[in-house]
């Protein structure tokens, strides 16, 4: 692969509430030093809704000398609103650009299911639930597209009139995305049991389409049988309902660390082997589902993507100055993209 790469979480907002509550650009600096020393990374995906913090996070790891995917990531907002964080980022991606750094801008990341005004409902659920059902109709899915499809165009509109880089759309596989508009197609695309004996024929078929490719979005939790449940392996939290915080997990479930391990190690080696261009790891490190070892219903970080477990009012044994602890996923990711 070309661009060796993990996402990296500066905080999703959702109805005015961020998930990653401390940001200090030290921390943040830290942790972009380990992902290009330790983990051998060369590229890093920057998500989040705050533009403050991508740009940031960016400029930091522009100077780091990695290549930066600056990446809006709007949560339950009305086509407006994401238009408006579209510009505002687009233009301070640019000045990273122009000032040097190699700038690839994500236009938005699974919008239809994380958004209002192209599926019907008024939260990821309502709106996930009949495709994941399959009661979602074909003719359902034509509309969805066509509105999606007419809605990028709009945002790339705006976008290159104010960025000058290469631009791109993290999309799920239902949506039907119109290419021609972007320089790399991106495609969040997450191996489960179901589709595990085609898994790698859709990552070929994908290469084989002539645009440079990117895998993004693609891991699992650390629970014993999450890489078969991917990607609903974080769907065992119980939330609070006032304010949508993660509480607890919902049953009893056995840590597995070996086993997100070999399932992250498994799909970067079809990638390696397909020609994918770009791949990202979902993700460094989740702020809001920290590691509380004792009852395991507590210990959010079962439900984690993240390749490290973050630490409660401590810090870690590896790395003394960081607030988290590798998993075997970190080693997995480092040894792979080292060799």
């Amino acid at each position: 692969m070309r661009a060796k790469g993990i996402t990296y979480d500066t905080g999703f907002i959702r109805h005015g509430e961020i998930s990653r509550k401390h940001f200090d650009p030290g921390v943040v600096k830290r942790e972009l030093e380990i992902i290009r020393d330790d983990v051998h990374c060369t590229a890093v995906h920057l998500v989040g809704g705050d533009p403050e913090r991508l740009e940031l996070a960016a400029r930091i790891a522009a100077e780091l000398g990695l290549e930066v995917w600056f990446s809006p990531y709007p949560l339950e907002l009305t086509t407006t609103e994401i238009m408006s964080l579209f510009a505002d980022c687009a233009e301070r991606a640019e000045r990273l650009r122009e000032a040097g750094a190699d700038v690839v801008f994500v236009t938005g990341v699974e919008l239809t299911i994380m958004n209002r005004g192209f599926l019907p409902g008024d939260d990821l659920q309502e709106r996930l639930g009949p495709l994941l059902s399959g009661l979602g109709s074909g003719e359902q899915l034509l509309e969805v597209n066509a509105r999606l499809n007419e809605f990028l165009a709009r945002a790339v509109a705006a976008v290159r009139e104010r960025f000058g880089g290469r631009i791109t759309y993290a999309c799920v596989p239902f949506e039907r995305v119109d290419w021609a508009l972007f320089d790399i197609t991106s495609v969040e695309l997450i191996r489960s049991a179901e589709v595990a004996d085609r898994y790698q024929e859709a990552v070929r078929d994908l290469v084989a389409r002539g645009r440079p490719v990117a895998i993004t979005g693609f891991g699992s939790a650390t629970w014993r049988g999450a890489g078969d449940r991917a990607p609903r392996s974080m769907e065992i939290v119980e939330y609070h309902e006032d304010t949508g915080a993660p509480v607890r997990l919902n049953g009893d479930y056995v840590r597995d660390e070996a086993g997100q391990a070999t399932y992250l190690r498994e799909l970067l080696e079809i990638f390696d082997a397909e020609g994918v261009d770009s791949a990202f790891v979902h993700l460094f490190a989740l702020y809001d589902h920290p590691h509380r070892p004792g009852d395991p219903r507590h210990d959010l970080d079962l439900a984690s993507v993240g390749i490290v477990k973050v630490l409660e009012d401590r810090t870690g044994e590896t790395y003394p100055d960081m607030p988290w602890e590798p998993k075997a996923a970190f080693t997995a990711v480092a040894d792979h993209y080292r060799g």
